[in-house]
């Protein structure tokens, strides 16, 4: 095949998705401290990533050196089952902020450790069977005319995977803005007690609202247009117009790493502290709630 420039720049993307969430889950991995909900579930949003940019490198190495029709199933499920848990570990993270700050005196408990857990199956069970479904005969290949505009996803696949993307987007957006309303009360109330400047409240208030816009921002601006022309193209539109919307949407998996686990004060200790040479595994933290992550 000839090269495709736009395969070159997925795979490069993967390759920068990888090593970058190669990182957060060796860090995760082999730090005892992070064993908290948070970071488990934060280890399943760099898991999926991880997974995510492999399939994008192993996806453009089996087109143009290995080409098989098996093959590509298999690559294409893996890469349907990663980003699938991608989007839906950032619900559960989500999930986990609203909980912390709505139940904040029960939150540090077994129940908490039973519910992460639970959320972790149940995302990653979905994940593998919306993966599984290509290789499991829901493809076009002797059919072409049933293909969507991601060759060998059926239209009715894709439009599945589209239909529940919105359908986390939405959750998450309304999750949210109750995370919103709830920071909010809670700095008013404390700026009465504490007989603090209105300015105070103020500049708490923008910094949720601020970091509420970087979050669903991020996944908006990465994942609907995709998800939009997944819904309404056709497999007769040019091959150009499903690449110029599924690249951002890897760069989804790009920015994660920097927003959920990079940004987190924790991780930034082990990561200086493996810079510097000084590692161990018994370094300090304290402990924080799941919504300053």
């Amino acid at each position: 095949l000839a090269l495709n420039p736009w395969d070159v720049v997925l795979c490069i993307s993967g390759t920068i998705i990888s090593c970058e969430n190669a990182i957060v889950v060796v860090v995760i991995f082999y730090t005892p401290a992070f064993r908290a909900p948070m970071f488990l579930l934060i280890g399943s949003l760099a898991t999926a990533d991880l997974l995510a940019g492999l399939g994008l490198i192993l996806h453009f190495a089996f087109v143009y050196f290995i080409p098989s029709e098996a093959v590509s199933l298999l690559t294409v499920g893996l890469l349907v089952t990663s980003f699938t848990a991608s989007v839906s570990s950032l619900l559960t993270i989500t999930i986990d902020r609203y909980l912390s700050l709505y139940n904040a005196l029960t939150y540090y408990s077994e129940r908490t450790v039973t519910r992460t857990y639970i959320m972790l199956i149940l995302t990653w069970g979905a994940s593998i069977c919306y993966g599984l479904l290509p290789v499991l005969g829901w493809n076009c290949l002797k059919e072409p005319s049933a293909c969507s505009v991601v060759r060998p996803l059926t239209k009715h696949h894709l439009i599945l995977l589209s239909v529940s993307f919105l359908a986390v987007f939405a959750a998450m957006l309304q999750l949210y803005v109750q995370i919103c309303r709830i920071v909010c009360r809670h700095a008013h109330q404390i700026a009465v007690q504490r007989h603090l400047l209105a300015s105070s409240h103020y500049v708490t208030t923008r910094k949720g609202i601020a970091t509420l816009a970087v979050i669903l921002g991020t996944l908006a601006s990465c994942w609907l247009p995709f998800a939009v022309y997944g819904l309404l193209g056709d497999c007769s539109y040019p091959a150009l117009y499903t690449y110029a919307t599924l690249l951002p949407a890897t760069y989804n998996s790009m920015l994660n790493p920097v927003i959920y686990a990079f940004r987190n004060q924790e991780i930034q200790k082990v990561l200086w502290a493996v810079c510097c040479g000084c590692f161990s595994s018994s370094l300090p933290f304290r402990s924080r709630s799941p919504s300053d992550v």
